[in-house]
């Protein structure tokens, strides 16, 4: 199994680093531009809660990007989560003949 060694970027950190602060934006002010709550931007730049379809919808709507390049980080952390986590429950399918 091919792991990556780094951690990708919690699209929240890349939000924050590479939008927000550049803007000169509070997190307050991000939320509304956003339309969602100051308290769910703030779960997500700080990394307690993953992006959702929706949000990257709005993520991209914001900065003229696509909702898939936000999701897809979020997919690169997810998987790479697990791959470093693996259940030991988990067998293979017998080989189909």
């Amino acid at each position: 199994m091919n792991i990556t060694k780094r951690k990708p970027t919690h699209p929240g950190v890349l939000l924050l680093e590479d939008v927000i602060k550049p803007l000169n934006l509070s997190i307050t002010e991000a939320a509304k531009y956003l339309g969602v709550t100051r308290k769910a931007l703030s779960e997500l730049i700080n990394q307690h809660s993953k992006l959702s379809p929706e949000m990257a919808y709005r993520i991209a709507k914001a900065t003229n990007t696509t909702p898939e390049s936000w999701y897809e980080m979020q997919a690169k952390l997810d998987i790479w989560e697990i791959k470093n986590n693996v259940p030991e429950n988990v067998k293979s399918f017998p080989q189909i003949a």
